[in-house]
């Protein structure tokens, strides 16, 4: 039996030898899950503060609210999808093209009566061209009428979720950097690999493969943008500005 490796990889051992190992990392894993969940308990005990339920928005639609967005449920999880003005589609976040990309299936929020929208902090017309190019179908907006009440001037991009009572609106929770990685799962199942995320921060054996420093962007463009421009789709966003 040949046991020579040509690649950078984990040691060989048995069934048994593997086994004992895992069992032991188990444990790691499930006090880790403990301890998400002791978080996600103290995440619902934090206050609330009220935000304009008035705040406009803009739909397809046109004009519309913060209020409106909940669609009518009582939670809403906005994402605020960062925009570059007068840019081409090749040079949008790509980012919050990773992230956003991944949001498909909203009945499973529905059925908790939560609502998931992008609140765009670019111009309707043009973002919307870009989120019908890029093939998603969650709710969209633009929010940039009132970024500076909503945002307040903080991070570039927000995951935020919000509380309605009747006709009036809660910020209940916001996050930023790694905590939007909620939004996805390529991460979390890249990180069960061998080699992980491939990431030059990463803590890896040496020899690992870690030589993708921007895993989200691939030749000049967000990495989905290839499949879609791939399938014939227009990448133009209409008048820059």
């Amino acid at each position: 039996m040949n046991t020579e490796i040509d690649i950078a990889a984990p040691t060989i051992a048995d069934r048994s030898t593997y086994q004992a190992q895992l069992d032991m990392l188990r444990i790691r894993e499930k006090e880790h899950s403990r301890a998400g969940d002791a978080i996600a308990a103290a995440r619902r005990r934090l206050p609330m503060v009220e935000v304009p339920a008035d705040s406009p928005l803009i739909g397809a639609a046109g004009p519309v609210t913060l209020l409106d967005a909940f669609e009518g449920r009582r939670q809403l999880i906005a994402y605020y999808q960062m925009w570059h003005a007068g840019a081409p589609a090749a040079q949008q976040c790509p980012g919050c093209t990773f992230f956003n990309s991944q949001v498909r299936e909203l009945a499973y929020l529905h059925s908790r009566d939560v609502t998931y929208a992008t609140l765009c902090q670019g111009p309707y017309e043009q973002s919307v061209r870009y989120r019908d190019f890029m093939g998603w179908d969650v709710p969209w907006y633009s929010a940039q009428p009132s970024l500076d009440v909503l945002l307040g001037g903080r991070a570039p991009f927000v995951l935020a979720c919000y509380l309605r009572s009747g006709d009036r609106v809660f910020e209940t929770y916001w996050t930023t950097g790694r905590g939007v990685e909620a939004m996805e799962q390529t991460y979390g199942l890249l990180d069960l690999t061998a080699y992980g995320r491939q990431e030059p921060w990463e803590d890896s054996p040496a020899g690992w493969p870690q030589d993708i420093p921007d895993p989200a962007r691939v030749d000049g463009r967000p990495t989905a943008q290839w499949s879609r421009i791939r399938a014939g789709r227009s990448d133009d966003l209409g008048t820059a500005g």
